[in-house]
């Protein structure tokens, strides 16, 4: 099995409505993670993507980055706030992306080591399978020993 089924099949048993879903992991990277959710089971009373669904496959990135850059010691990622802006509809199945940089990397595993805690910042954007983005969202997140 890949890192990306493994993760996948993780996070799907750790968090059942990911599997509801079909949530799948298909980026994990060191400073980039992204995932994606088939149209099926996410659309609305519309036809489109289900406003939940689009948050939730942009939210689950910020739980990614501890298997990849933010890997730390009892480390636990715990979301805090996240904004959403629903650009376009979403017809098509979607995939959701960040990025985070080396420096934010750093930052955080040093504030981690030292308080136990470090806030970070993501910004992710949801794309339909023409490449139109969708939604956009920001994500406060918390690395935190657990």
């Amino acid at each position: 099995m890949s890192d990306l089924q493994q993760t996948t099949a993780d996070v799907r048993a750790i968090i059942p409505i990911l599997d509801a879903m079909q949530v799948e992991v298909v980026e994990l990277e060191r400073t980039s993670v992204a995932a994606r959710i088939p149209a099926g089971p996410n659309v609305n009373h519309f036809g489109t993507a289900y406003a939940g669904s689009l948050f939730t496959v942009a939210e689950v990135l910020g739980g990614l980055l501890p298997r990849t850059s933010l890997a730390a010691e009892g480390g636990v990622p715990l979301i805090k706030s996240m904004t959403i802006d629903f650009l376009r509809p979403a017809t098509t199945d979607v995939v959701s992306r960040a990025t985070i940089t080396e420096d934010e990397i750093t930052r955080v595993l040093a504030e981690y080591a030292e308080r136990g805690k470090s806030d970070f910042e993501l910004v992710a954007e949801v794309t339909d399978e023409a490449g139109t983005v969708v939604a956009r969202t920001r994500g406060l997140y918390q690395l935190r020993r657990f």
